[in-house]
This record gives C-alpha cells, structure tokens and sequence, in this order.
C-alpha cells in the first residue's frame, strides 16, 4: 500500500515551479529606451584648426591617408549641426586606419566625449568601417559610458562637406542606440 505522506514532496515541487514560472512570466522587464542622434564631426588634416594627423604609414608620418596602411590619430570636433560655428557638444578622439588596398577605405575606432548639453560627460564608443566612397556608410556602437550604459547600436555616416585637395571633411552621423 502507498504511503500518503510520499506524494506531498512532489506536491510542493510542482507548487513551486508554477509559482516561478507565473512570476517570470508576469514581472514587469525592463524595456531599453532609444534614442536617436545626429551630430557632425569635423575632421580636419590642414588649417589652424587641424583635429588629425598622421602618426604611421608606408613613408612614416609623412604618409598621406589616401594610401593603405596609413594610421591617423584624431581629436576632431563634434557639433549639433554642420557649420563650424554649430554649438560644440564634444569631440571624437581616436584613431583610424586605411585598410583597403585601393586606398579608398578606413577601418574607424573612436570615443565620442560628449563635453555639453543633454549628454554631457558621457560617451559613445563608435567601431567600424568608412568606405567614403560610398554616400552612405553604416558603423556599429560598440559601448558607451554614463547615459549611455550598456549600449549597443549603429549609425549611418554621410559626408557632409569634403574638400580633398586641402584633407578637410565634415561627417553627418545620424545613431540609433537602445540603453537602459
């Protein structure tokens, strides 16, 4: 004959694996939030207000970025709209990389400081590909800091301004992060 008594241990387990299953199921997640940029860089390789230079390449620091192989340390400036005279929110500091053969890609890896407005003091960790040739170029969000804590997204860069003969460029990043 059964003992009663040897059915309530498995009574309790099934008891408690509906109770956590009713709880995952029923607790508020928490949903990222996203938000959406758009800020110009101004990278500059000549002028009283150069923001890039060449650090290493096929003829040292002599080399030109249009050549692969050639690494570019950067501390362009960041603003909320495309003139020079835009309000300043930051700077992109990093560095970049021509890594296509023809000459005509940069392999990107750059913090943009966001130094003033909603953002101030946090940062945005940008990693990828800039084929600028092409109108459009899509690059990842990698991480970020302060507001943007476990971020993760992408942006599109388009060239805003590019005068090649002189090295001066102005990028339009338009990002999408989701972060908690």
């Amino acid at each position: 004959m059964s003992n009663p008594l040897s059915l309530t241990p498995n009574f309790f387990f099934i008891i408690f694996t509906l109770t956590i299953l009713y709880v995952s199921y029923t607790f508020p997640r928490l949903q990222p939030k996203q938000t959406n940029l758009v800020f110009y860089v101004h990278d500059y390789f000549t002028g009283h207000d150069t923001s890039a230079i060449t650090v290493a390449g096929k003829s040292g620091p002599t080399s030109n970025i249009l050549q692969f192989g050639t690494l570019v340390a950067v501390d362009d400036l960041v603003t909320d709209g495309p003139s020079i005279e835009s309000k300043q929110i930051g700077r992109a500091q990093g560095l970049y990389i021509n890594s296509q053969l023809d000459g005509k890609g940069l392999h990107l890896v750059f913090s943009v400081i966001f130094t003033d407005g909603e953002f101030k003091g946090s940062t945005l960790e940008i990693q990828g590909a800039d084929i600028f040739s092409m109108k459009e170029r899509e690059f990842g969000i990698v991480s970020g800091t302060g507001y943007f804590r476990f971020v993760k997204g992408y942006g599109i860069m388009e060239t805003e301004f590019m005068d090649i003969a002189n090295l001066r460029a102005i990028l339009k990043l338009n990002v999408t992060l989701k972060h908690y």
